[in-house]
């Protein structure tokens, strides 16, 4: 219902909803939400225009905030991906010019309000696979930025998922038979389940390669495709770190090429693959040669299999139904340590 309500604030209109979690949907808790919003906003001079439009999702409830000088967004996480209210501060304040400038956060909520950032690269009326390149480039300049951060962020609560951790996180979801849904429909059977027990070992060995590796930890976005780069005048900012935690930099190979080979139609060891991993890892390349980047790659791609699979159970941390709908995330990456990598 469009409109504005009692006292001034803009009234709720819900498009594209799913289920509500119960606290999102209390009328007392919108209130809160929407004075909150209104008074940040209020502050930088800015006055709301209309109804906020919703989003709502098991992990995330997000609103689009019409003003007299464009549309703001107001992000409210659940628990297990609020640290992304906090996230947001220290890489607007450790790399500036790489993420949007939070208008306000309340990091003990969970909430995060932000300027729009114009149009993403899934948006570009031409995409362009080498556009990654550049983007890939100041991606991995943000990551090297925030490296002296890494014990900062694990200490204000983002996920420890650096190499050293990896092997007992891994060994304590093997052991969430509701998280992985043991034997159910669309769960881990029973095979696959004792073969990722068996390949522990292993998987201890790959993480104490990439630990001695020499590249240090720093914040690893875990989700980073073409809708959550936004394209600008003067560069590219990164956003929606729900996902994130604080590990192995390259990981974050796994999603976004997977995603540029979906993307583009491309095979696994596509040249264009191959290009966009190079020009991602030659930052490094002041320290370390190539092929031993392209080997650290490879590792880290499989270890972060892993670490898609925590991300998805923190994001399903909810007793909101609509998770169901989701929740073969977590078996399903999984399963995906043992599958072939992009490159």
């Amino acid at each position: 219902m469009a409109g504005v309500g009692a006292g001034g604030w803009p009234t709720l209109r819900c498009v594209t909803i799913t289920s509500v979690a119960a606290s999102w949907a209390d009328p007392q808790w919108r209130s809160a939400a929407l004075d909150w919003v209104t008074g940040q906003l209020g502050r930088h001079g800015r006055r709301v225009t209309g109804p906020v439009e919703a989003r709502l999702r098991p992990w995330s409830l997000v609103w689009r905030v019409p003003t007299d000088a464009g549309s703001y967004w107001f992000k409210a996480n659940n628990t297990g991906t609020a640290y992304e209210a906090v996230l947001l501060t220290e890489l607007a304040r450790r790399t500036p010019g790489r993420v949007l400038d939070p208008v306000a956060v309340d990091t003990g909520r969970g909430w995060s309000l932000l300027p729009d950032g114009g149009p993403t690269l899934r948006e570009l009326a031409e995409p362009d696979p080498a556009r990654w390149v550049d983007v890939l480039v100041a991606y991995a300049e943000l990551q090297r930025e925030a490296t002296s951060a890494a014990d900062e962020l694990v200490a204000l609560g983002v996920p420890d998922q650096r190499p050293a951790a990896m092997p007992g996180l891994l060994a304590d979801l093997l052991d969430d038979r509701a998280a992985l849904l043991l034997d159910l429909e669309g769960g881990l059977d029973a095979a696959t389940h004792e073969r990722l027990r068996a390949h522990l070992p292993r998987f201890a060995e790959d993480c104490r390669r990439l630990a001695d590796s020499g590249i240090p930890a720093s914040v690893q976005h875990d989700d980073l495709h073409d809708g959550n780069v936004f394209v600008t005048a003067d560069g590219y900012r990164f956003f929606d770190w729900g996902d994130s935690s604080v590990a192995h930099p390259f990981g974050t190979l796994l999603v976004t090429l997977r995603s540029a080979a979906h993307t583009f139609s491309l095979p696994e060891g596509d040249p264009m693959l191959v290009r966009l991993r190079d020009a991602y890892l030659e930052p490094w390349t002041d320290r370390h040669d190539r092929a031993t980047l392209r080997e650290i790659a490879g590792l880290a791609m499989r270890v972060t299999t892993v670490s898609r699979a925590l991300s998805w159970r923190r994001a399903l941390d909810t007793t909101d139904p609509s998770r169901t709908e989701y929740a073969d995330a977590v078996p399903g990456w999984l399963g995906e340590l043992f599958a072939p990598m992009p490159v």
